[in-house]
């Protein structure tokens, strides 16, 4: 299986897609045992691979943030990001871009103090405000599904917080003081549907709890030259050796504490100097583990996503899952998902289903724009979603694909004609099927390509795709 086409069937943030960078190899290194039998080694193990989505989260948040105003996919902490329009075939900054969703997101530490979320009416639009905490769990989900598309507002408030909140705005506690808001919200990409949704995001407020109700202006962010901007934070994360990364790790966890579930695994890493709300003790941790633990470690989880499959399911040629967003003691599948698809969410919320062969019998070929294909949706049989369902084109190295109507992803937006019999043809092709069939073509390039669909929002009763009761048809050649 393919690693990349993992990593977006994942379900990750589009909008990181670049921070969530693999190494090339890392299905090809040997897993070896450097020290047989050493017991300390493989609990070192065991705890990186805990410890992997704080460390990352933290890493990444220092990149995003480290800006003094909010420019781009960047922002200082406590600033609202607002992507205000869709890439288009020349952008090449994030890999696996979407034409569905405007991204509207933060950083905030609610450690020292609450934050509070307001989200304007959304007036029967279709939007979701993820919340991650340090460790990657989503939550809580504001959004259309859970809580209405009326005017809401949330104060975050952190650990152990306790205090009075304001009347008419809910509270959502986050077990961490890391907290990363990853709202979207649906646009068609029309030039009036980019102005709705502008005045939308731009009556998203986010203020500390002390300000609320006041006004207030959140101050310039401070840049810390230290901070590696270039390097992509999986590479950052991977090359620190086990002392780096444990005294990070136990540093983090002084605010962003481990869960109740935890309490089991986390007393055995005392053993090698990790105990929640203390510094890390180097002297528990044999010298000789310090280079090998990462490579090991990070070894260990694409195993889990190699051999046994990282629990994506395979169903006509599209991969998914349906395991992200909440983990519980799932630690390995915490750690790949993070790797991978770092700001999954939950699969009530949405998934990923991607695609790069076609199925045909026995034989899966990968996708090239020198053949014809067609994936047929039986009468009745859309994908059924509350919130919206689309196939993207991507080419081979998941961007964009120039094409002369600007189509880059096809949806029941674009008018989909239906067949004699009430069935619905998307044809996927390079060269226009036709005028008459204009309405059904997601544009493809010239030579590979790779198709990603999105369900928002999937029924969570039959037909389904959560229980299997809704199964993906498979793109054929034509």
């Amino acid at each position: 299986m393919d690693l990349t086409r993992r990593a977006v069937a994942l379900g990750g943030a589009g909008l990181l897609a670049t921070v969530s960078h693999l190494p090339a190899n890392a299905l090809d290194a040997p897993l070896f045992d450097p020290v047989e039998a050493a017991d300390d080694f493989w609990l070192a193990v065991d705890a990186y691979i805990y410890g992997y989505p704080l460390v990352t989260m933290e890493i990444t948040r220092r990149v995003i943030t480290n800006v003094e105003r909010p420019e781009g996919s960047k922002g200082p902490m406590g600033h609202i990001i607002k992507l205000r329009e869709y890439p288009n075939a020349s952008f090449k900054d994030v890999t696996a871009p979407n034409a569905d969703t405007l991204y509207t997101t933060a950083f905030v530490d609610v450690g020292k103090e609450p934050w509070v979320l307001s989200i304007p009416d959304m007036k029967d639009r279709y939007f979701l405000f993820p919340m991650l905490d340090g460790w990657t769990t989503v939550f809580q989900v504001p959004g259309r599904r859970t809580t209405g598309d009326g005017a809401q507002s949330y104060a975050i408030t952190g650990p152990g917080w306790q205090g009075t909140i304001p009347e008419g705005v809910t509270e959502y506690k986050s077990p961490t003081s890391i907290v990363w808001i990853l709202g979207r919200i649906y646009c068609d990409g029309t030039p009036e549907d980019y102005a709705a949704v502008h005045a939308l995001q731009d009556q998203c407020k986010l203020v500390p709890l002390s300000a609320y109700g006041k006004d207030w202006t959140p101050p310039p962010g401070k840049v810390d030259p230290d901070i590696d901007m270039k390097t992509a934070v999986r590479e950052q994360v991977n090359r620190m050796d086990a002392v780096e990364y444990f005294t990070l790790l136990c540093e983090l966890m002084k605010t962003n504490p481990p869960t109740a579930a935890d309490a089991e695994a986390v007393a055995k890493f005392a053993g090698i100097g990790i105990v929640p709300g203390q510094d890390f003790d180097k002297s528990k941790l044999d010298a000789a583990f310090v280079s090998r633990i990462p490579g090991i470690a990070f070894h260990r989880i694409m195993l889990h996503f190699k051999f046994s499959d990282g629990d994506v399911q395979d169903i006509n040629g599209w991969g998914f899952t349906t395991k992200t967003g909440i983990y519980g003691t799932g630690y390995l599948q915490r750690a790949l998902v993070t790797a991978i698809g770092l700001g999954a969410n939950r699969p009530h919320d949405a998934i990923y289903p991607t695609s790069l062969k076609s199925k045909d019998g026995l034989f899966a070929r990968a996708y090239h724009g020198a053949n014809k294909y067609v994936v047929t949706f039986p009468k009745g049989q859309l994908p059924p979603v509350r919130g919206f369902w689309s196939i993207t084109m991507y080419d081979d190295k998941y961007f964009f694909v120039d094409n002369p109507l600007n189509r880059y992803s096809i949806s029941a937006r674009q008018d989909l004609k239906t067949n004699p019999d009430g069935s619905t043809d998307i044809y996927i092709q390079n060269e226009s099927p036709g005028a008459d069939k204009e309405s059904n073509w997601l544009p493809a390039p010239k030579d590979k390509f790779i198709l990603m669909m999105r369900l928002y929002w999937p029924d969570d009763s039959p037909p389904s795709i959560l229980d299997g009761s809704w199964v993906i048809p498979p793109v054929k050649k034509a």
